[in-house]
């Protein structure tokens, strides 16, 4: 198991264990013995949430917040299973997202679409539902108190429309999700962050995207919190990075245009973007290490472009 990151500020970062060593986190926030947890992973990160909270003297009792960015299941899939384990918390989500913690059918259905059904189970187990009293749903720019510390939440479609941020303002740091793209610390060169977006299916929009990066510097955070993976900055300039690789995906859905083969060519294509990307940020690691610890981003981010180029010309 990773070991926890404690960024000495009442956050804290755990390893998901979901597919591979630091591709997702869970972040856990705590403030005069008050906790709160953001994003989840699957089901089979629930023992590194709970070793967590064991090792910093905290019982589920402690529990106040199960809060997701997003309904995507590596960030919301054990949802359900945490909800069980720490019985006094609310479950803080999207107002369309919602209703699919609640009745989970449609969700897992639209999962099994993408991955397939038997990649679905291994990935992520059965959902379990949440009991429609235990779950709050946010309104742009709500608030709430943990312990000491206010956390607010806001909209930020662009990877999707059930996306929100939160900003910690004790911290002066936003859970980001997905929104502000992914981050692997194996691809850091000299302490400098690679990133780039990601266009999951199925609605990713471009325009929202920006806006919603616009959004995020507005707050003038000192740090953005990626669930892919944790503590980035500094933000503004990693934003610029961002939206540069944005309109660069972009034009390549653009280039290939809709159809048939639309998914492999975008695939194809968006390999040879980040991999020339990657050499001018200064990555030593071979084509074949950065593909494969791109593989699933990638293949899901060519499926999210090709549905919106698709959208695009009709």
């Amino acid at each position: 198991m990773t070991p926890r990151i404690d960024y000495g500020n009442g956050i804290h970062a755990i390893d998901a264990t979901y597919v591979r060593h630091q591709l997702a986190a869970i972040h856990l926030i705590i403030d005069n013995g008050r906790a709160a947890f953001v994003d989840c992973g699957s089901n089979y990160s629930l023992p590194a949430a709970q070793a967590a909270l064991s090792e910093l003297g905290l019982t589920p009792d402690c529990v106040d917040y199960v809060l997701l960015t997003h309904i995507h299941l590596d960030h919301a899939g054990g949802a359900g299973a945490m909800m069980q384990a720490f019985p006094h918390a609310k479950l803080v989500v999207h107002p369309r997202g919602a209703r699919h913690m609640i009745e989970p059918a449609k969700l897992w259905a639209a999962t099994e679409e993408v991955y397939g059904s038997e990649r679905a189970k291994a990935l992520y187990g059965a959902l379990i539902p949440i009991a429609a009293e235990r779950v709050l749903e946010t309104t742009d720019g709500m608030m709430l108190t943990l312990g000491a510390r206010t956390l607010s939440f806001h909209d930020c479609p662009g990877h999707a429309k059930h996306h929100v941020f939160i900003h910690d303002h004790a911290a002066r740091g936003l859970f980001t999700g997905d929104t502000f793209g992914l981050s692997y610390r194996e691809c850091d060169v000299d302490g400098r962050a690679f990133i780039f977006p990601t266009t999951t299916p199925s609605q990713f929009d471009p325009e929202a995207m920006r806006d919603s990066v616009a959004r995020m510097l507005a707050c003038q955070p000192e740090a953005v919190y990626l669930t892919h993976y944790s503590r980035r900055a500094p933000p503004a300039l990693l934003a610029t990075d961002l939206l540069r690789r944005l309109d660069g995906m972009v034009a390549i859905a653009r280039q290939v245009g809709a159809g048939d083969t639309a998914i492999a060519a975008i695939h194809q294509h968006l390999r040879t973007y980040l991999l020339a990307e990657a050499r001018a940020h200064g990555c030593q690691q071979s084509d074949v290490q950065l593909l494969e610890i791109w593989d699933m981003d990638l293949e899901l981010d060519a499926q999210g472009l090709a549905i919106w180029i698709a959208s695009q010309t009709r």
